[in-house]
């Protein structure tokens, strides 16, 4: 695997988790990295060298993301991938009855429509130059669903539903777009989830176990990569088995 002399690619939740860690591993494979979050990510930019750029991002905000992502492709003069490592998990063990329809909405503006929004910055200059490639990080809870996490589940399904759709738009454009549904990954997100969550979910995981941070950033790298060619409107599974389809 490799990346061409020149490759651009911003990454979302690049403070923290998978998304810094996939920042980290794109620079450090030659790739030049917009590190975007909407906590300060100036110190995972100076991690990832001095071809790296830091800017404060809400993904939730539409016209936040056209404007930041414009000036990622006029500074770097082309945007070769974009990784969305956004997210936010909402209310956490509760059933759907108590779920109350504003966090339901919180959740669903940042992991769904903030999703959209990325998207939409970017499209048009990837499918003007005929390349480009979309991985936004959904989530096993998006297949097969988390009791006690409906707001979370449902916005990662629909996530999945979403990268469908444009994979198959923009198949014939030299654009792919595919989704990497984790099962447990070790992130700060992950930490602040009550233990109960976080053993219900890892228990239904054959491997046993957690994924870890640099097994999603080097699955995240290929993807977004030249030679992930043939693959679009799909979801990769990093579950350890939990699910094989």
């Amino acid at each position: 695997m490799g990346f061409p002399e020149g490759y651009c690619v911003a990454v979302t939740g690049a403070a923290s988790g998978i998304g810094r860690a996939t920042a980290l591993l794109l620079a450090g494979q030659g790739v030049r990295v917009a590190c975007l979050d909407h906590a300060d990510p100036a110190e995972t930019a100076a991690s990832a060298g001095g071809g790296a750029a830091a800017h404060l991002l809400d993904i939730a905000d539409a016209a936040a993301c056209r404007a930041i992502l414009g000036k990622v492709i006029a500074d770097f003069g082309r945007l070769d991938g974009l990784v969305n490592c956004a997210g936010v998990v909402g209310p956490t063990n509760i059933r759907s009855e108590a779920l109350d329809p504003a966090d339901f909405e919180a959740v669903c503006r940042v992991n769904l429509f903030g999703a959209l929004h990325v998207s939409q910055a970017v499209l048009p200059h990837m499918r003007g130059r005929g390349y480009g490639r979309i991985l936004h990080v959904a989530s096993i809870a998006g297949k097969e669903g988390n009791a006690g996490m409906a707001a979370y589940s449902a916005s990662k399904a629909g996530l999945i539903g979403l990268v469908k759709s444009m994979g198959k738009e923009y198949a014939e454009t030299g654009v792919t777009v595919n989704a990497l549904a984790p099962a447990v990954i070790r992130t700060p997100m992950v930490a602040a989830m009550p233990e109960a969550q976080v053993a219900y979910m890892t228990d239904r995981i054959p491997m046993k176990r957690c994924g870890e941070l640099d097994e999603a950033a080097r699955m995240i790298a290929w993807i977004v990569g030249p030679d992930c060619s043939f693959t679009t409107g799909f979801t990769f599974d990093l579950s350890g088995g939990r699910a094989v389809y």
